[in-house]
């Protein structure tokens, strides 16, 4: 049996505007592991020093950057940090940090990586199954997955158009792609862009950056998007994001954060390149300007008064245009 871990596949655009490679970042949430455990497979799979930040986070300082792994839980970071609490350091924060690990999921956030070192975090995902993490299915309530923040390649109003249209049009097919689990296609964190903002992006033809920000923040004034692009966008004018949507857990980015892979971290099939390689779809569709015109008219044809377009029949008939055009 062949147990090798799936290639990261390499999108058709792979460098900015600047002629440097694109990077790419993941966050990995998971249950099963208390922080210091999770912390030391981090070591253990990548090399690196390990640091204890707080009860609640913990660092590994690497040759490609800084490794988060924290304890996905708002208010314990918070309080942490304020005392700046080591291990042993505040009794009652480390005992909350470890009853938290049995509901809150321990989340290894990855700096971004250039295209070229993706396989680096190759050995990350097996170090963390064999100590025992558990991912999407270990819990009803908890909807663990994976985020991809993908850098754009440029920070221009084709550019943007082109991946928005290019995920709108495929976000029912990748929900199926990805096989996302009951519990996270029931929770409020990956909702779908609504009917009417993917017509709206088809029926624009050339849009201002303008356009997109107003359309984008009318329709979609919310983190929880299976696509959010409001980091993006804030990075562009963050000050315009903010008077819709002052949030402070919004951080500018030149990347897109893409938030529909499930984490199933205790398949020994499954790698962070499941989910990579899944969203290349939407970069193979967003480097091609043609066919994605040729698919927004079919779905603008399929469009009804009142009922608007039949998801089910649009996976099929997504499914079946994507392997006649050789993008999947």
């Amino acid at each position: 049996m062949d147990t090798r871990e799936p290639a990261f596949k390499m999108p058709p655009v792979r460098e900015t505007a600047r002629g440097s490679l694109r990077r790419v970042g993941f966050e990995l949430e998971f249950s099963g592991l208390t922080l210091q455990a999770a912390a030391e497979a981090v070591a253990a799979a990548l090399g690196g020093e390990l640091e204890q930040d707080s009860a609640a986070e913990m660092s590994l300082n690497h040759e490609h950057g800084r490794f988060n792994i924290e304890i996905d839980w708002d208010f314990l970071k918070r309080r942490a940090a304020e005392t700046g609490a080591k291990e042993g350091g505040d009794g009652w924060l480390d005992l909350l940090s470890q009853v938290a690990v049995l509901v809150v999921p321990v989340e290894v956030v990855c700096p971004p990586l250039p295209l070229d070192q993706l396989a680096t975090l190759q050995p990350l995902v097996p170090a963390l199954r064999d100590a025992g993490a558990r991912g999407t299915e270990e819990s009803l309530i908890a909807a663990y997955g994976v985020h991809i923040n993908a850098e754009i390649p440029r920070l221009d109003a084709t550019t943007l158009i082109a991946y928005l249209r290019a995920f709108a049009l495929l976000q029912w097919w990748l929900v199926d792609a990805h096989k996302v689990d009951i519990a996270r296609r029931a929770s409020p964190y990956i909702d779908l862009y609504p009917e009417a903002y993917v017509r709206l992006l088809c029926e624009h033809t050339h849009p201002s950056m303008d356009d997109i920000f107003t359309d984008y923040l009318q329709h979609n004034a919310s983190r929880n998007r299976a696509l959010d692009l409001l980091p993006l966008l804030a990075e562009i004018d963050e000050q315009r994001v903010r008077r819709t949507i002052d949030d402070p857990r919004i951080k500018p980015r030149p990347a897109f954060h893409y938030r529909l892979p499930n984490c199933q971290i205790e398949k020994s099939d499954w790698s962070l390149a499941s989910g990579w390689n899944t969203w290349c779809v939407v970069e193979a569709l967003a480097a091609q300007p043609e066919l994605q015109a040729a698919l927004g008219e079919e779905f603008l044809s399929r469009s009804q008064p009142l009922l608007g377009v039949n998801r089910s029949k649009w996976i099929e008939f997504v499914e079946q245009w994507l392997n006649d055009h050789a993008l999947v």
